[in-house]
């Protein structure tokens, strides 16, 4: 076996030297964390047998995996006692292999054939979901084993720094590492991180210290929120129901259903693979079933189609097509339909009376990671969906689906009617207000 050099950053050397259960190296960019991870695994994959699984939240592709890490680190270093295919990497000699896989794709039985593994590098850690962690760990089971995190933290709620770094027990290894503990880090780095800081504090803490974002410097919606939201508290309301409906747009996007009234979000239902005429059968459905007030759809693409059948079919009253790109109603104080609707939720949440929404992990996840952008006449602007798609994998359907509930208001005909309380509209205070001279 070819003897090589390998230089490893001192700060990483527990990954080499030290016993844990947890290994988890989390900071800002430039930190050499993935590099170090690379070279370590291959260094020890050379000196035993070892099944090693490589993880991330997402993997469409092995594009998207570290494999082109490792192959890149594997030709430096010239160790040719590695064989490498299209889909997996082997050491000849010792026979240790890596494997490489995204945890949204897997189940408890799905996942059992990582029950082998000796060590799991958990990649972008930061977007690992509380459910795939819970499938996750308990399947690393074989005595001795390690799951190595890295990651650059994106929120203070981060679920693997709540879960596993925040309060490290004895077999729980915590470090922080940022450039500046980067021996091979470029001075051309450094001098970014150095104009950053100069120019924005807030965001050098964030990208090169790897500090939380602070709440409201660029999320719409704070992460407390939520989680305060999703504890169970109401049973039941009396408001009128309203019904979200976010039609798939592409075969890996869903089709979500969502249940609202008031101040109680009780449940979703999510279909893929539907065409026109299964969404509308299903919404006529969830009409006749549940009597809505009103049901809100989303028009885009496939979506109007849905409403013309639902139209045609009688339910003109119910049912309304939203436009998310179109005219907001307060247009001075939104760039469009979308970031009006999304701001209606994050106001809902941030009342002072309680409200709940399902505990759903990607429910959460979709609410927290939308940002917000500035434009002109300061009206509020979400970031492009598309670019929200590539940082969490998905289209935030279910989020989306909740928003259309805050479509319009929706005025509330069964009850005693109480002026000024938002259950009655405006027209409804004149037709009923009456004197017995008939004079204001």
């Amino acid at each position: 076996m070819k003897q090589v050099e390998v230089q490893i950053p001192k700060i990483f050397s527990p990954l080499l030297t030290s016993s844990y259960r947890n290994k988890f190296f989390y900071g800002g960019r430039a930190g050499g964390k993935s590099y170090a991870f690379a070279d370590c695994l291959l260094i020890l994959g050379r000196q035993k047998k070892l099944f090693i699984a490589c993880l991330r939240e997402i993997q469409n592709s092995m594009k998207d995996s570290v494999y082109k890490l490792l192959c890149d680190r594997i030709s430096f270093y010239g160790l040719d006692d590695y064989a490498v295919t299209d889909a997996k990497i082997e050491n000849k000699i010792t026979g240790t292999r890596f494997v490489f896989k995204g945890l949204r794709n897997q189940d408890s039985q799905k996942i059992k054939s990582l029950e082998g593994v000796d060590i799991a590098w958990i990649e972008e850690a930061q977007t690992i979901t509380r459910k795939s962690w819970s499938i996750l760990e308990p399947t690393i089971r074989k005595d001795g084993s390690e799951i190595w995190i890295s990651m650059n933290r994106e929120e203070e709620n981060d679920p693997l720094w709540v879960l596993v770094a925040a309060n490290p027990d004895e077999r729980t290894l915590v470090v922080k590492v940022n450039y500046y503990d980067n021996p091979f880090c470029p001075e051309e780095i450094k001098l970014q991180a150095k104009k950053c800081k100069e120019t924005s504090l807030a965001d050098y803490n964030h990208i090169w210290l790897g500090e939380p974002l602070a709440q409201g410097d660029y999320k719409l919606i704070n992460s407390e929120l939520i989680q305060k939201a999703r504890v169970a508290k109401i049973s039941s309301s009396d408001s009128p129901l309203i019904i979200g409906l976010d039609i798939a747009r592409a075969g890996s996007d869903r089709t979500v259903f969502c249940f609202r009234k008031g101040r109680y979000c009780f449940m979703l239902k999510e279909v893929r693979g539907f065409n026109t005429v299964q969404v509308a059968d299903m919404a006529t459905f969830f009409i006749k079933e549940y009597n809505p007030a009103k049901l809100f759809l989303d028009l885009g693409n496939s979506g109007a189609g849905v409403y013309d059948i639902l139209i045609d079919r009688g339910y003109g009253r119910i049912v309304k097509g939203i436009n998310f790109g179109g005219k907001a109603i307060m247009e001075d104080r939104y760039y469009n339909k979308r970031a009006e609707m999304w701001d209606s939720v994050n106001k809902w949440l941030q009342s002072e009376l309680p409200v709940q929404i399902p505990d759903d992990d990607e429910l959460a996840e979709e609410l927290r990671s939308i940002n917000r952008v500035k434009v002109a006449q300061d009206r509020l602007q979400l970031e492009d969906k598309e670019e929200l798609k590539k940082r969490i994998g998905r289209s935030p359907d279910k989020a989306d689906a909740l928003a259309l509930t805050f479509a319009e208001p929706v005025y509330d005909k069964g009850r005693v009617e109480t002026y000024g309380s938002d259950y009655v509209c405006l027209e409804d205070l004149f037709r009923n207000a009456t004197v017995k001279d008939n004079s204001w």
